[in-house]
């Protein structure tokens, strides 16, 4: 469903609350959260089921224990592009976007234009890869910066929504 033709429906505070909590929680039982919520079984499935074809939820992952399941490295790549024309970066985009080690990518101000976020089998792995993008001139890659993540201290573990401005209110 393109973003002119969802439903709309309104951010009450039943909804901002289903959201705030199915946002950390993407597996919680329909029970749990009509109870934690405050409304029958029923009407929060439809609530749920209103947001989700509304587009509020724009994917449901699991986040895996890497560590106990395979050999990665986890590193965050800047990317400083000679150009910084939109074409530019649109081609640099593309590409990132077929990817799949690059699991995410932020256009920046300052001077990195992009960071991305990446996951590899090795470090050779790692260099290969980002020898792979530097390296095609087509890119107008000036300047990359590897950066190896050492330890995950914190993780993303979703937005802090009950601390945000929601915009409907």
């Amino acid at each position: 469903m393109s973003e002119t033709t969802r439903k709309k429906i309104k951010l009450d505070a039943i909804n901002r609350k289903i959201l705030t909590i199915t946002h950390t929680r993407s597996n919680i039982s329909n029970q749990e959260l009509a109870d934690l919520v405050g409304l029958s079984n029923s009407a929060c499935f439809q609530r749920v089921r209103a947001l989700k074809e509304a587009g509020y939820f724009l994917s449901f992952h699991t986040d895996l224990d890497l560590d106990r399941m395979v050999e990665h490295v986890l590193a965050y790549v800047e990317f400083t592009l000679d150009n910084n024309a939109l074409e530019s970066r649109r081609k640099f985009e593309a590409v990132i976007e077929e990817i799949p080690e690059f699991m995410d990518c932020l256009r920046f101000s300052g001077d990195a234009d992009y960071v991305c976020f990446t996951c590899c089998s090795s470090t050779h792995s790692l260099n290969e890869l980002v020898d792979r993008v530097s390296g095609d001139p087509s890119l107008g890659i000036r300047r990359v910066v590897t950066r190896i993540v050492l330890e995950r201290v914190k993780w993303y573990l979703g937005y802090p929504l009950d601390r945000l401005k929601w915009l409907e209110e």
